[in-house]
């Protein structure tokens, strides 16, 4: 079996119905995203819709189905509501497709209210969390970036409907604060806060389990000063942004593109001593690892210079890079989560009394090739367009959006060809 863990507990968890459910509204605000992506979308309204939906929607919806799943096996304690799992997904979904539509179709007086509803959404889903993690006794590096990505969760979330009446009502500059800096503050909480820091603690548990291998001591004394210092530089990158203290971001900011690197050099050790064969989760985990590096180096170059304008580090390659990161953290991830959450509903009583599928057998390993070079080969058109002219800067998103759904058929081709009706009734369409 492709690297499935001895002692998860898959029972811990909500049914498998709910994390699912997240997954499968995550791969479909995906689409929706690189659809807008494909379409070029040149005024303010097109790239905040498009930012929400792949960013918030894809991304932190996926985040949410997955430690609502994985946070109870790992930690050993029950789920605190399986019914505040599914409030929280109808919320954000219903928040996120009113507040993208608001953005897109420039009607920017529906977002206070749509903005609301996803926020209530998170809310939900940090309470939840919030009230599982209690009862662990004592926490681990991964539940200690866990407890703080909610917090930072709890954050963006309340300073986004803050921006969008500010939108529709002008309630800024207060107290030295004004759009701008309210804006950046909020995209770096969203991004370094609440994405990266659950991005970081579920590698230190997923790029150990998935290897097979323990991390060293260099790595670990570097683990031990990357959970304090992290989560401060977050901090004070932010509240510099929120501020226009330059030299408060900066300090924050090189922190930040320092601690990803370490993290970075981590996941390429760990990869490089796996005991496990290759496949598309940790192939995709090998570009993440070289993402990182290159990103931080960028950065804090950029940020160096000036932290303030640069909001995701170096101008042109770093929002692309992080982009790297974040995006090959979560499909590579998927690629395990999915397929196992349905090999263990499916055929894990099976096992040792008839003939069973592996986990990397429950989807196309062809289909992962081609939509990874797809993907690849439109991030590099995309990032490339300036330089080689705009047609090769749309071609590169109508490539990248063609891996995209490629990526998002092969994963729900596993629920259609092996989940049970129950499973089956999560896709669009169904009965």
């Amino acid at each position: 079996m492709s690297a499935i863990p001895a002692d998860v507990d898959a029972d811990r968890g909500p049914p498998t119905v709910v994390p699912l459910g997240h997954f499968l509204v995550g791969l479909a605000f995906l689409l929706a995203g690189v659809v807008t992506v494909a379409a070029e979308p040149g005024d303010r309204g097109g790239t905040l819709g498009t930012v929400h939906l792949l960013l918030a929607g894809w991304v932190c919806v996926t985040i949410m189905g997955a430690m609502t799943q994985f946070v109870p096996v790992w930690s050993n304690v029950g789920l605190y509501s399986r019914r505040l799992a599914v409030w929280q997904l109808g919320l954000v979904t219903l928040g996120l497709a009113g507040l993208a539509s608001a953005f897109l179709t420039g009607r920017y007086g529906l977002a206070p209210i749509a903005g609301l509803v996803a926020a209530l959404g998170f809310w939900t889903f940090v309470y939840n969390l919030g009230r599982t993690l209690r009862g662990v006794e004592e926490f681990d590096v991964t539940e200690r970036h866990f407890a703080v990505a909610l917090a930072w969760f709890l954050a963006v979330t309340t300073l986004g409907p803050l921006l969008a009446l500010d939108l529709t009502l002008g309630l800024f500059p207060v107290a030295g604060v004004d759009h701008a800096g309210l804006l950046g503050a909020h995209a770096t909480l969203a991004v370094f806060g609440a994405v990266l820091t659950t991005v970081v603690g579920a590698l230190y548990q997923l790029a150990t389990m998935f290897t097979q291998t323990e991390l060293g001591p260099v790595e670990r004394r570097f683990q031990r000063a990357e959970t304090v210092a992290y989560p401060v530089g977050v901090a004070a990158l932010a509240l510099g942004r929120l501020l226009a203290h330059g030299w408060l971001a900066r300090a924050g900011g090189l922190v930040v593109a320092v601690s990803l690197v370490g993290v970075g050099l981590v996941l390429a050790n760990r990869l490089r001593l796996t005991r496990v064969d290759w496949n598309p989760m940790l192939t995709r985990y090998s570009l993440v690892a070289g993402f990182a590096v290159a990103w931080g180096a960028t950065a804090a170059v950029a940020w160096w210079i000036d932290p303030l304008a640069s909001l995701y580090g170096a101008p042109n390659v770093g929002p692309l890079l992080l982009a790297g990161v974040v995006g090959f953290v979560v499909a590579g991830t998927l690629y395990h989560i999915v397929p196992f959450l349905i090999w263990v509903r499916e055929y894990s009583d099976l096992l040792g009394f008839e003939p069973v599928p592996m986990v990397d057998d429950l989807y196309d390993g062809r289909v992962a090739a081609v939509e990874l070079l797809l993907v690849l080969g439109g991030g590099a058109l995309l990032a490339g367009g300036d330089a080689l002219g705009g047609g090769f800067g749309r071609a590169g998103a109508v490539v990248l959006a063609v891996g995209a759904a490629l990526f998002a058929a092969n994963l729900a081709l596993v629920v259609v060809r092996h989940g049970d009706d129950s499973i089956r009734g999560l896709l669009p369409g169904s009965a």
